[in-house]
């Protein structure tokens, strides 16, 4: 019998519900048994979050520096046919807790495994992925598929619904003009496609090496115009977080009186070098058309943008 471990760690239930939906076809069959495991840490982040204790909790996440997570329920040493690790972006990294276990002694779970990844976010997951995909080669898995449901609200919008649902618990819709924050209930529901295509591929899970098992499903897209955007974000978290961590520890007074000035600083470029730097980008892209094909389908592997199954897999669920 197949046995598939799941690991995940959702704040607002967004990302548990995504992947609850796909494995629903696998937990509705008796020849494949599913293991849950919720990633707990040890001292809960709160939701919704306090606006420093948020910003204070960014260059760790930069840096994967993750505070420890409670025992897992599991055996690390028992056999796993295939894992899926859920999760969410933070500070566009994976988020604490799941750092936290990839840097765990429980990790070992991970070693000659196929490993699905599956994502739930705003709309930038690219320097999130990359990391996950690096820690998994280290750890020796193997990165068979990758899953991004994102928020498809116009970019302009979720700069502010975002921020107000991670600070206030509000996901709106918001004072009538902007839409409800996160991934739609739709988006959500049609990550069964997944599941039944897996269900439908569990003997390749046997493969050497193994095989990509959610191609043609339209699994990840990626969009060319928030590649480089995301770069000059990330190295910018990377910098200002290892000056914050220089500092002191989270919360210590003199790290939280300069998290202040990058705040500030943040706002700045969200609202004069990042505009400026689209409409650069806007300008150049007919002159970068074949690099930036290129750069887009290499960051959507291993799973893939084209649609060639989704007749097969999704025809109910439209």
């Amino acid at each position: 019998m197949p046995r598939i471990l799941v690991l995940h760690y959702s704040q607002t239930g967004q990302l548990t519900e995504g992947i609850r939906q796909m494995m629903a076809p696998l937990e509705a069959r008796d020849d494949v048994e599913v293991v849950w495991q919720e990633l707990v840490p040890e001292q809960a982040s709160p939701f919704p979050w306090p606006l420093m204790t948020f910003f204070d909790t960014f260059p760790e996440c930069v840096y994967m520096d993750a505070p420890p997570n409670r025992p897992v329920a599991f055996d690390p040493d028992s056999r796993f046919d295939l894992v899926i690790l859920a999760y969410q972006v933070w500070f566009l990294s994976p988020s604490l807790p799941i750092s936290a276990f990839l840097n765990s002694p429980e990790a070992r779970v991970l070693r000659d495994k196929p490993v699905m990844t599956f994502i739930a976010c705003r709309n930038m997951w690219l320097s999130a992925q990359q990391k996950m995909a690096r820690k998994l080669s280290e750890l020796g898995a193997h990165l068979i598929d990758n899953v991004v449901l994102i928020d498809r609200g116009p970019a302009w919008s979720t700069f502010i619904t975002t921020p107000v649902w991670m600070l206030t618990g509000n996901k709106g819709p918001l004072w009538g003009i902007f839409p409800k924050a996160g991934v739609s209930e739709r988006e959500l529901e049609a990550a069964k496609r997944f599941g039944k295509a897996l269900a439908d591929g569990l003997p390749l899970l046997q493969s050497v090496p193994p095989v990509p098992l959610l191609t043609g499903l339209e699994a990840v897209k990626v969009n060319p115009r928030y590649i480089a955007g995301e770069k000059i974000a990330h190295r910018s978290f990377q910098i200002w977080g290892r000056l914050l961590r220089h500092l002191g520890k989270p919360g210590s007074r003199l790290r939280r009186s300069v998290l202040v000035i990058y705040i500030l600083f943040l706002i700045l470029m969200i609202l004069t070098v990042m505009p400026l730097g689209m409409i650069v980008r806007a300008l150049l892209r007919p002159l970068m058309r074949k690099r930036l094909d290129d750069q887009v389908r290499r960051l959507e592997q291993p799973s893939g943008s084209s649609g060639e199954r989704m007749a097969q897999y999704a025809s109910d669920l439209k």
